[in-house]
């Protein structure tokens, strides 16, 4: 699939500055340096964009490749000053919750949800993965990449739990699946900031399949946590309840178990 010569004219229209690019090894990792060499030149919701991502990367250090035009790679540049420190945890979950809604924008008569922290999953199955990472020179600019999987058939899919657009039959309006996600981040990060948790945590949590699932959560440390996901806290942290109590879960690789 070549890159449209019309360029994404609805996420323009959002974001102030859009580049896009033929072919990258990560979006995060461009943007990331883009942003540092040049920050009066990247606002904030500057994004960089392509449907060919070489190295991919992912939560945990996970790497992945996909074939060229199958998927959607978009990182963005959130400056985020003016969101208070306490409430930055929520920044992931912002993210997933625009893509949670610009993908079902799109995939009327499917279940779109958000899986705990910012994986968006249709009808059970992982459509999108988003990453968020802090600018080394500016701790107050976060990147977030995120990768949506389009055109992919299903003998690309890189695992059974995986879907994409087409694997669904449908075919993906990226600028607009791009302008609707930008639209999501800029006014949930503008409510957060000006408002807090209160302003994000109602809607985030409804969207969130992973709150009332029984759950396995691989914890940084080693250790495992099972237990009933219960909600979500002030600071976006998962609250899982096991035999013990009730723990806040700020970082893990969770499993929903069937």
């Amino acid at each position: 699939m070549a890159l449209s010569p019309h360029g994404y004219p609805l996420a323009a229209a959002v974001s102030p500055r859009v580049h896009v690019v033929e072919t990258v090894d990560s979006t995060n990792a461009k943007l990331l340096a883009d942003a540092a060499a040049d920050p009066d030149g990247h606002p904030h919701l500057s994004l960089v964009v392509t449907r060919d991502q070489r190295a991919g990367r992912g939560r945990l250090d996970r790497t992945w490749t996909t074939p060229p035009g199958t998927a959607l790679a978009v990182s963005v540049l959130l400056r985020v000053g003016a969101v208070p420190a306490a409430m930055r945890g929520w920044i992931p979950l912002v993210a997933g919750a625009a893509m949670t809604k610009a993908v079902a924008a799109q995939l009327n008569g499917h279940d779109v949800a958000l899986k705990w922290p910012n994986d968006v999953l249709v009808d059970g199955r992982k459509i999108c993965g988003i990453l968020a990472e802090v600018l080394p020179s500016d701790p107050f600019a976060v990147v977030v990449g995120a990768g949506v999987n389009t055109a992919m058939p299903d003998a690309d899919l890189p695992i059974t739990t995986a879907t994409s657009f087409l694997a669904l039959g449908r075919e993906a309006d990226e600028d607009r699946l791009l302008a609707d996600y930008l639209t999501g981040l800029r006014d949930r990060i503008a409510a957060l900031a000006v408002t807090g948790a209160g302003a994000v945590h109602d809607d985030i949590q409804a969207l969130c399949a992973t709150v009332g699932a029984d759950v396995r959560v691989s914890l940084p440390d080693g250790t495992t946590l099972t237990g009933t996901a219960t909600g979500l806290d002030a600071e976006g942290r998962l609250l899982v309840r096991t035999e013990a109590g009730e723990t806040a879960v700020a970082a893990g690789d969770v499993v929903h178990v069937r």
